[in-house]
C-alpha cells in the first residue's frame, strides 16, 4: 500500500436525505428546529428544513477516507457557504496539495450541490503505510 502524495485527488458523493437528517440529529442530540421542523424552518432564512453542515462535512471525510494509504484526520478548517436541503446530492473531493514531513499532508477540501460550493476548507492528515499491508 502506498500513501498520499501531491496531485492526488478523490471524490465520493452522497444523496442527503431526510432519514440521514434525522438520524444525525438522534446521533448526536443536534435537534434544531432548523433540521427538523417543517414549520419553523418555513418561517426562517432557509425557508425549509436543511441539512447539519456537518453531514456535508463528513461526506468530506469519506473522501479523504479513499486517498492512498490508512489516512488520519488531524484537523480540519471548514467553511459552510451554502445550505444543502433533502433531496440533494452532494459531491466531496479532497485533493492533496502539499507533504508537510513526517507523513501528514495538506488536502483541499471541498463539497459542492450541483456546481455550486456548500463547504470548502482544507485538512491535514496523516497518511500511513500499514505493516500487515
Amino acid at each position: 500500500m502506498s500513501t498520499a502524495s501531491p496531485g492526488d485527488r478523490t471524490q465520493t458523493s452522497q444523496h442527503v436525505t431526510t432519514e440521514h437528517i434525522e438520524t444525525f440529529a438522534a446521533l448526536t442530540g443536534d435537534e434544531n428546529p432548523l433540521h427538523l421542523d417543517p414549520e419553523y424552518a418555513a418561517a426562517g432564512l432557509f425557508e425549509e428544513p436543511i441539512a447539519h453542515g456537518m453531514i456535508a462535512a463528513g461526506i468530506i471525510s469519506s473522501a479523504l477516507a479513499d486517498l492512498p494509504g490508512d489516512i488520519i484526520y488531524l484537523s480540519q478548517e471548514l467553511s459552510f457557504e451554502a445550505p444543502v436541503y433533502p433531496g440533494q446530492t452532494v459531491i466531496a473531493t479532497a485533493e492533496v496539495l502539499e507533504a508537510l514531513g513526517n507523513d501528514r499532508y495538506c488536502v483541499e477540501t471541498t463539497a459542492t450541490v450541483e456546481d455550486e460550493v456548500v463547504v470548502s476548507g482544507e485538512a491535514t492528515v496523516l497518511s500511513l503505510v500499514r505493516d500487515d499491508a
